[in-house]
């Protein structure tokens, strides 16, 4: 007789379920970080409204430690010259709506809607392209990051409704076979 072996319940291994349940929220944090994030660039960029940009520039480059005469600092000094209230609105309402659809993603990511997941299959596989071209140009390692992150969450994405495709046809087919059974 062979010896039955429990394990601790905080030891299980998690069923696929589970692991398809972390995987999302996984996903939905990172999204919703990135909403976070996002947004308070656009506080911020909101804040600079109204004030002296040419100031803000001067101490931006002083805290950072840069070299007033250098190449980055007088990057931007120009990009100083061509901000006005106007855009710094549109970027902060640009940044407000980019925040609400990814808190948007993240809580269907959460709730494990599917339309959450075609839109972060989608929206992902958008962003690709621009992620390589920005790497082609200027590679870095939290560019290559950002890129296999990416590519990692679309292909779980398009895994998961690959699989939801084949149980839904599964289920289809089961429905068919007990309908055929009811007419024999």
């Amino acid at each position: 007789m062979k010896p039955h072996l429990h394990m601790p319940e905080h030891l299980h291994l998690p069923d696929k379920q589970e692991r398809e349940k972390l995987g999302l929220r996984s996903i939905a944090t990172f999204e919703a970080i990135k909403g976070v994030l996002v947004l308070a660039v656009g506080f911020g960029v909101w804040k600079l409204r109204h004030r002296d940009i040419d100031e803000f520039v001067d101490r931006l480059v002083q805290f950072l430690h840069l070299n007033p005469g250098g190449h980055l600092s007088n990057i931007f000094f120009k990009a100083a010259e061509r901000v006005n209230d106007r855009n710094l609105m549109l970027v902060a309402i640009g940044a407000l709506i980019y925040s609400l659809i990814r808190f948007a993603e993240a809580y269907g990511l959460w709730r494990a809607r599917a339309w959450a997941e075609w839109f972060a299959l989608i929206s992902g596989t958008i962003y690709v392209p621009f992620e390589i071209h920005a790497l082609m140009h200027h590679p870095n390692p939290i560019k290559w990051a950002i890129l296999l992150i990416n590519i990692g969450i679309v292909l779980y994405m398009a895994k998961l409704r690959v699989e939801a495709v084949r149980r839904r046809q599964h289920r289809a087919g089961l429905v068919g076979a007990v309908k055929e059974s009811f007419k024999q």
